[in-house]
């Protein structure tokens, strides 16, 4: 009898690791892309249903994830060093695609040319590459561009 307790007890304990192996498994795989994704966006802010960039968004059929966040920088300059930070003003997914949202501002306006695009927008898309891409949304004409970028011809 005592050898049936003994697999009984195994029985148990291998189901107990399958089922763990599951989830870690089915977690992963349905996780936001990317591991600096996770890190990156601990620490975000809520996001503010009144913003009117979330309302263009979720109309459009966007499910704004992350609010606001923001990202120090330190530089070395010979020597010297500096301070600076990136800001990410959302995250947002549809068709379980992730997408950096950078909004319109009257005081910088992009320049939409393609040396302007890459200048203003191809940092965000290079700190999270597994985003599908970067949506630019214009609440004042309620539009939303969205620019990908792809190396090479």
């Amino acid at each position: 009898m005592g050898n049936y307790g003994d697999w009984l007890v195994m029985l148990i304990a291998g189901s107990l690791l399958l089922y763990w192996l599951y989830r870690a498994f089915y977690r992963w795989l349905h996780e936001p892309p990317g591991m600096n994704t996770k890190l990156l966006l601990s620490e975000a802010e809520d996001v503010r249903e009144d913003d009117v960039n979330v309302q263009v968004l979720e109309k459009a059929g966007y499910e704004v994830t992350h609010g606001k966040y923001r990202i120090p920088l330190t530089i070395d300059l010979d020597g010297s060093t500096l301070y600076s930070r990136l800001f990410i003003d959302l995250i947002a997914e549809k068709d379980g695609k992730h997408y950096i949202v950078k909004t319109a501002r009257e005081r910088m306006p992009i320049d939409w040319t393609g040396s302007g695009v890459r200048d203003r927008l191809l940092v965000y898309a290079l700190l999270m590459p597994n985003c599908e891409g970067v949506l630019f949304v214009d609440h004042k004409d309620s539009s939303i561009r969205t620019i990908t970028f792809r190396f090479g011809s």
